[in-house]
């Protein structure tokens, strides 16, 4: 994997865009080992969150136009790495971004749970300048309950680059970090999230974006077998026994 790589601090995966010289612009070769990173974290039982990054001053430049183009139509789209990669994920992801997030770059972004950005940090649904809709469909379905259908529709429709800081205003940017390495901050709130049960986490997560497409009725019955599958979970009786016993708890996310 020249251009993606996967490294590991703890219980946190970090997943690295490489290719600086085209502010890490996807080819569709890098789409599948992107995929293949991310079922790498996704399959490590010692991998409890999930950080997605770019080399410093870039994160994702969007697709890369010129494989675009040498790509048959009935091709592209096919394989890579949708938005199920992000959604379906069992282990949050939290996005480090210190450069242009742009087109497929800024879907990427969209659908990580958190997103720490520096100043350098610029974010466009370009889409429409391209004869396209959002790729993998996070700009039309996540974008608008992220910042409002009114911001979302400013931004898918005219396609304009906005700062990192109005990206924050918006409520889009979770933690602006000025200057500073965003990545070190991204791995810190992924620190975070690897001390409660892993097992608990994860039904968390599902419930949280399986829930927007929902009713409240049919929620709250999802939730209670939910809470039922905790009941029964491993790590809530160790979570309650640590409690007692004043200890850490040593969850196992079973």
């Amino acid at each position: 994997m020249a251009t993606i790589r996967f490294s590991r601090e703890a219980h946190v995966g970090i997943i690295t865009i490489d290719r600086p010289e085209k502010k890490n612009a996807l080819t569709y070769p890098m789409l599948t080992e992107l995929g293949a990173a991310f079922d790498e974290a996704e399959e490590d039982e010692s991998v409890r969150c999930i950080v997605l990054t770019g080399v410093p001053g870039a994160f994702c430049a969007g697709t890369d136009l010129s494989n675009l183009d040498e790509t048959p139509v009935d091709e592209r789209g096919r394989g890579g790495l949708g938005g199920h990669a992000f959604l379906d994920a069992a282990k949050p992801i939290v996005a480090a971004i210190d450069g242009p997030a742009v087109g497929m770059g800024v879907e990427f972004a969209t659908m990580c749970d958190v997103r720490v950005a520096s100043e350098r940090a610029r974010f466009g649904w370009v889409f429409v300048h391209r004869g396209l809709v959002p790729d993998i469909g996070a700009g039309t379905w996540l974008l608008p309950r992220l910042v409002g259908p009114a911001h979302a529709a400013r931004l898918l429709f005219g396609g304009e680059i906005i700062s990192a800081r109005d990206a924050a205003d918006l409520g889009f940017v979770s933690e602006l970090v000025g200057d500073a390495d965003p990545l070190e901050r991204a791995v810190d709130i992924a620190r975070s999230f690897t001390v409660g049960s892993p097992f608990a986490v994860r039904e968390t997560r599902r419930l949280l974006y399986d829930g927007i497409g929902r009713s409240w009725g049919d929620h709250v019955a999802e939730n209670r077998q939910a809470l039922a599958r905790c009941f029964d979970s491993d790590d809530h009786r160790e979570g309650v026994a640590a409690f007692l016993e004043r200890r850490p708890p040593e969850f196992t996310g079973h």
